[in-house]
């Protein structure tokens, strides 16, 4: 048990990625872990889609950062080197939850398996776009989903950040 709380404390977001390839028996595990998070009534509505392909990554990457309102070249994944989607079946009424568990184990297990993770925000926005409307055709995949997050995924760069001391009064005892 400690050693599960010690890597929930230890986790950060990383925002520094070296551009080595991450081997795909890790990733596998990463994914894995998404998917065995909790879910509501276990529906598993969520869809877990890795991006490793250059030309597509560039495409995303150029697109986050338009709706981020970032100026032209800014990269909001940070240089990561594999990119996973998470979407939830919007008919599931848990689809955000559900899909912020599947992100946080994912965020966890790349941690464990010495690599770093960011969760990379405007993945709801992109499903909008022709650009997702034409990877989840390729897919194969049907039906209306909300984007819930990316995941930067990758190598650390440089040091792994210090945790930052917790905010006072964050937690109440009603007994």
């Amino acid at each position: 048990m400690q050693q599960v709380l010690d890597l929930i404390k230890s986790r950060r977001s990383i925002r520094k990625f070296k551009s080595d390839a991450v081997p795909s028996d890790l990733v596998d595990k990463v994914v894995e872990a998404g998917l065995y998070a909790a879910t509501g009534k276990n529906r598993q509505p969520c869809k877990i889609i890795v991006i490793t392909n250059e030309d597509l990554k560039a495409q995303i990457r150029a697109l986050n950062a338009q709706i981020m309102g970032s100026k032209e070249g800014f990269d909001p994944f940070y240089g990561a080197p594999v990119y996973i989607l998470v979407v939830a079946d919007k008919s599931a009424p848990t689809a955000t939850y559900d899909g912020s568990l599947v992100l946080g184990n994912m965020m966890l297990a790349a941690h464990a398996l010495g690599l770093g993770s960011c969760w990379i925000h405007r993945a709801k926005e992109s499903m909008e776009t022709p650009l997702y409307k034409d990877l989840f055709k390729s897919l194969g995949i049907e039906g209306d989903f909300e984007g819930i997050g990316h995941l930067a995924l990758g190598y650390v760069l440089g040091d792994y950040p210090e945790c930052p001391k917790r905010k006072e009064n964050s937690v109440y005892y009603v007994k």
